[in-house]
């Protein structure tokens, strides 16, 4: 079971992590973006670590309340129940 916990939270990080790469890329090409509402869904569902890490490595979506204060609460959040709970 614990392996599941972690291999979903993985792959839900991973995607998040890819999105908020290739959202940055679209807003550099000034292309048609990924929703916000997307990249928060995932977030919620499981992948706010891949989440924050894309936000910082990729400068991308920081200066945004939303996912600036977000993201690492939900991350923390998803950590503290992976330890504590699993």
């Amino acid at each position: 079971m614990e392996l599941a916990v972690y291999a979903y939270v993985g792959v839900l990080s991973l995607i998040l992590f890819v999105l908020m790469y290739n959202d940055k890329q679209k807003a550099i090409k000034k292309e048609w973006r990924i929703a916000e509402k997307t990249l928060l869904t995932i977030a919620i569902l499981g992948g706010a670590i891949g989440g924050v890490l894309g936000m910082y490595l990729f400068r991308h979506k920081t200066k945004h309340n939303t996912f600036a204060f977000g993201f690492p609460l939900l991350a923390a959040i998803q950590i503290f129940i992976i330890v504590n709970v699993v």
